[in-house]
């Protein structure tokens, strides 16, 4: 754990203006095997300390990659003068941030950063399993990764905190081909919350997971391409939740909002079916602790839930203290920096769409003609919340039964017209968490949903 180097300044800080100190170490760890050649073996290790200091609505930054007390105290007096000389010249006159609650957190159980050789200790008896086991392969690819952030963060007004957010995968991608040799490709991210050896366990814990993996690929080989057009679908758990972070999450963060989101005007209004509610958990969802969990942001607030669809209806946005002082909303804990060079931006963190009561198997046979869309690999939307998200695994539905796989597609679409049209909400949620959100800083972030049957566009032939 990093030495407790900024709770002593605390006294320094400038009188009249909001003051964060932080210090920060970021640890990534990376293993990649492909068809058994290791092709990638990477440790990184960054750590500094930074400051942000605010005056009547201007911000003043500095940072040093330098984890000692001196080093804080010099990024603090910078931030502060960079703050006053901004007021002096801007004069916003926005006067002092609403107060909050202030307070400490006890320090988070530190973990174990693993020597490299444990990665590839995983890895090698995996990409062995597969070898040995599978047939029709033209290539397969074995990632393991950790990454963590562990953070001192003390505010003039705010909460204390030792924050510790370790977590690991491993990726496993699995390719062939059909009868007329085009590729087909499969993945899957195995993993979660803590340090490798608590996230994953042994290599042959997840040997079922990965056969089934390998299925859906031997299915693929014999697939069809999905009829093009608005049809009636079924997105698993883990494509609710790509559309609840992208197509959803990023239209109500109020910085965006702001920027002429089109979730500004919709405000107290239906977005979605009375079947869909969101929201943005903080550390505990539905009595459980969620993959990514966060106590304190980087401003010193407090972490709990920020509630965004109740019923269909639009409740909320995720704020900053900033924002939340010009829409009238108490913050929630939703400012989070990468680096510690990064100034805190409107983060999600564990974004979900709620389960509902419908099940997955009576949903398959409520539906006549469509399909069930399971594993994406990628997905873009913008803040009018229109999306476009690839599908890398899916079948069809026939008279209430799945079909055949079908190949690679994509699904496009308004998200708030599309959840508009929402009709069964299974009673299952599905958390994916090893990803980063791109919003001009990586972060990582978890998301998540039941199944959804809905109407939307679909590509295909």
């Amino acid at each position: 754990m990093i030495p407790d180097i900024v709770s002593s300044l605390q006294g320094s800080f400038a009188k009249g203006a909001h003051s964060e100190l932080r210090a920060q170490r970021s640890l990534a760890r990376r293993v990649v095997l492909l068809g058994g050649n290791l092709v990638g073996n990477t440790r990184s290790d960054s750590q500094g300390v930074c400051a942000r200091v605010y005056k009547n609505g201007v911000y003043g930054f500095a940072s040093a990659a330098d984890l000692s007390q001196d080093a804080a105290r010099r990024a603090l007096e910078t931030a502060s003068k960079n703050a006053v000389f901004l007021d002096e010249r801007v004069k916003p006159g926005k006067g002092a941030l609403p107060d909050i609650k202030s307070g400490s957190l006890p320090p988070q159980p530190d973990f174990l950063d693993l020597e490299q050789k444990r990665y590839l200790d995983f890895v090698n008896p995996i990409d062995e399993y597969i070898k040995s086991k599978y047939e029709h392969l033209t290539s397969r690819t074995i990632v393991a990764t950790a990454d963590s952030m562990e953070k001192q963060i003390v505010t003039s007004d705010g909460y204390a905190a030792h924050i510790l957010a370790p977590r690991a995968y491993v990726y496993v991608i699995l390719n062939s081909q059909t009868k007329d040799g085009m590729p087909v490709e499969v993945f899957k991210a195995f993993g979660g919350p803590g340090s490798f050896d608590v996230a994953l366990g042994n290599p042959e814990d997840i040997h079922e997971e990965i056969d089934a993996l390998y299925d859906h690929l031997m299915k693929k080989r014999e697939g069809v391409f999905a009829s093009a057009g608005l049809k009636t679908v079924i997105l698993s758990g883990e494509m609710s939740g790509i559309l609840a972070h992208e197509a959803v999450g990023h239209t109500v963060e109020a910085d965006l909002v702001l920027g002429g989101s089109v979730a500004g005007p919709m405000l107290g209004k239906m977005v979605a079916s009375p079947l869909v509610s969101m929201t943005d958990f903080a550390h505990t969802a539905f009595g459980e602790k969620v993959p990514l969990p966060v106590y304190v942001d980087d401003e010193g607030v407090l972490a709990d839930d920020a509630e965004l669809i109740k019923d269909g209806k639009l409740v909320g946005f995720m704020v900053n203290r900033e924002t939340g002082r010009h829409f009238g909303m108490e913050p929630k804990g939703n400012a989070r920096a990468f680096a510690f060079n990064d100034e805190p931006l409107i983060r999600m963190r564990n974004t979900v769409v709620h389960p509902g009561e419908s099940k997955l198997e009576d949903m398959i046979k409520a539906t006549e003609d469509g399909y069930y869309l399971m594993y994406t690999n990628n997905g873009q939307a913008d803040t009018t919340g229109e999306f476009m998200f690839g599908v890398t695994v899916g079948y069809e539905i026939k008279e209430g039964k799945l079909g055949k796989a079908i190949f690679d597609t994509t699904i496009s679409g308004v998200a708030f017209d599309m959840l508009k049209t929402v009709d069964m909400v299974s009673d299952t949620l599905t958390w994916s968490s090893s990803g980063f959100c791109g919003k001009k800083q990586p972060m990582p972030v978890s998301m998540g949903g039941p199944e959804l049957r809905c109407q939307v566009m679909i590509g295909g032939k």
